[in-house]
């Protein structure tokens, strides 16, 4: 009997996968997508789609938190391949890309956790985790300065929410960026 639901468990599994896919373009392109058009597009039924997601909260939070973790995924996969200053220098800029070409995205999680009673908005906790360990991974090297936390990395680099993402951002988020490496880099042991 359990052979028998196997397939049916991973055929749910693309199901929910290709909707969260279409979610992210759907959404990043316009926070306001219609639901019906997120299901057609990803090819599933309404059934389908309500059942693995009941209301459109459900769906922004659970695209969100996906990406979210991706961004937090590479952070190890960088360090794999990469010194420990060139991959946070990367995982910045892959952050970047998150937090501004999904700039509709962002509109879309407002769009659900800005009214009371909403669901919060999900916490950064994968992405804090992924700064801390490309952080001790520097810090460790010798390529920044000792005790820089994930909260105060995340707080540096706070200004890329203040670019506007429909502008030219890639230069001004580069040189934000490169200004908060100029600055972790201050006070280095091994510089």
């Amino acid at each position: 009997m359990p052979k028998k639901d196997a397939p049916l468990r991973s055929d749910a599994q693309r199901n929910r996968e290709r909707i969260l896919q279409v979610a992210l373009v759907e959404l990043t392109h316009c926070a306001g997508a219609p639901l019906s058009v997120i299901a057609r597009k990803a090819g599933v039924g309404q059934g389908t789609f309500y059942r693995n997601f009941p209301n459109r909260e459900a769906l922004v939070l659970e695209v969100y938190r996906h990406e979210m973790q991706q961004v937090a995924d590479s952070a190890a996969q960088l360090l794999a391949t990469l010194d420990p200053e060139r991959a946070l220098r990367a995982w910045m800029d892959r952050l970047a890309e998150f937090a501004l070409a999904k700039a509709g995205l962002a509109d879309a999680i407002r769009q659900v956790t800005g009214t009371p009673g909403s669901p919060a908005k999900p916490a950064h906790t994968p992405v804090s985790s992924a700064a801390e360990l490309l952080l001790r991974a520097n810090e460790q090297a010798g390529t920044i300065r000792p005790g820089v936390t994930a909260d105060d990395f995340l707080l540096a680099i706070a200004g890329l929410w203040q670019l506007a993402p429909h502008e030219d951002w890639q230069p001004r988020a580069t040189r934000l960026l490169d200004l908060v490496m100029d600055g972790l880099r201050t006070g280095a042991p091994g510089r």
